[in-house]
């Protein structure tokens, strides 16, 4: 069982950033693929990237090059540092864990997720 908690969220202006933390609980951590994805108002979920357990990274394109994955399995934490964020980036970003691998980055955003976080909200004005 994986506890998954959030925090980071907040209003902002276009262009700033933001770093989102997930804490998670259990002694297993570092075995989980882990996954940030977000959802807008009246939008489908979105996988926003994943880190699998030997740190390899995936990032959506339509975040590449400004959000960034990293996780520090010493603190059973995952982050998501957002920056450059644009107005479409506004949503209710949750942090997952999978207990199943992928060989690719892609298909890491399509594996089954067993744990999620309550969420938090990002909001961007112009």
């Amino acid at each position: 069982q994986v506890h998954l908690v959030e925090s980071g969220g907040g209003l902002v202006q276009a262009g700033d950033s933001l770093r989102l933390s997930c804490a998670a609980s259990g002694r297993t951590f570092s075995t989980y693929t882990m996954g940030w994805f977000r959802q807008a108002p009246g939008k489908e979920r979105e996988c926003v990237g994943t880190i699998r357990r030997g740190g390899f990274t995936y990032h959506a394109d339509s975040v590449r090059g400004r959000f960034t994955i990293s996780r520090d399995n010493t603190k059973n934490s995952v982050y998501l540092q957002m920056n450059n964020l644009k107005p479409e980036d506004t949503a209710v970003y949750y942090c997952a864990a999978s207990g199943t691998e992928a060989w690719s980055g892609a298909g890491s955003c399509r594996l089954v997720y067993d744990y999620w976080g309550q969420g938090t909200q990002v909001t961007v004005s112009n």
